[in-house]
């Protein structure tokens, strides 16, 4: 069932505590490539049938909306979910 992701993350200018924590936390389990971490969240809505522009214009519409609070956070993606990329990650 073809899907559309949805990405909201908070904006640039927002503490995200929770990013700082996950980043603290890396050297200890051996990783320490990464100077900071932000943290956000994903949305999967599924389609009946193929993705239209329709689909994808509701999608964006449903993220600044409903899926995000427009205050913190912002819509950074809205894309048909490409099921060979998940399938090898």
């Amino acid at each position: 069932m073809p899907r559309i992701v949805v990405d909201v993350m908070l904006k640039p200018e927002i503490l995200d505590p929770q990013g700082k924590a996950i980043a603290h936390q890396l050297p200890g389990i051996g990783i320490s490539d990464f100077s900071a971490v932000r943290q956000g969240k994903r949305f999967e809505l599924f389609v009946d049938g193929e993705v239209t522009e329709a689909h994808l214009q509701a999608a964006r519409r449903a993220g600044e909306e409903l899926l995000s609070n427009p205050v913190i956070e912002d819509v950074v993606n809205v894309s048909v979910a490409d099921d060979d990329a998940v399938e090898q990650a």
